[in-house]
């Protein structure tokens, strides 16, 4: 196997079924929970900086000279969007001064499902992003899922903790 191609099926999770991505997004989260416990809210989005690119890179390179430019074993994407959707509570959790041990159920449940449900729901520019049919629109459409993850995130402890007072 490649190098892009095994960062692309991230380590070979990216092979696993039934739903590949949905895998993916649990190995991320996992992931994502142990880079927050060691460095917090800055190590999850150096990591997500550097995953991003990367992720487009290795994209490219597997699909390269392919007709299909998002195959479902690609799960990179899944990983850096999920990181995305992370950050939002790891960021609050970071600015409160909570331990970085310290990551609430509720807000990674939250950001795993919110996720999930844009990824594949694919409202506005995540569906856009997905019918290009490129690599580009492969790696984007997560991107856009995992921003609208870690909104939807926040909005919903916002609701729990202020409007329900929780």
């Amino acid at each position: 196997m490649t190098f892009p191609r095994l960062l692309a099926t991230w380590f070979g999770v990216g092979l696993l079924r039934p739903a590949p991505g949905t895998w993916g997004s649990a190995v991320a989260v996992a992931l994502g929970l142990l880079l927050h416990g060691i460095g917090h809210f800055p190590l999850l989005l150096v990591a997500t900086l550097i995953i991003t690119p990367l992720g487009f890179w290795a994209t490219a390179k597997t699909v390269e000279g392919q007709d299909e430019k998002d195959p479902s074993e690609i799960v990179i994407d899944e990983v850096a969007g999920q990181w995305i959707a992370l950050l939002f509570p790891s960021a609050g959790f970071w600015w409160m001064g909570l331990d970085s041990w310290n990551f609430p159920w509720p807000g990674w449940v939250a950001a795993f499902l919110f996720f999930r449900l844009f990824d594949i729901w694919k409202p506005g520019p995540v569906g856009y992003a997905d019918r290009k049919h490129t690599a580009f629109g492969t790696m984007a459409d997560d991107l856009w899922a995992g921003l609208f993850a870690g909104i939807a995130t926040m909005i919903a402890a916002g609701l729990a903790h202020g409007v329900m007072g929780a």
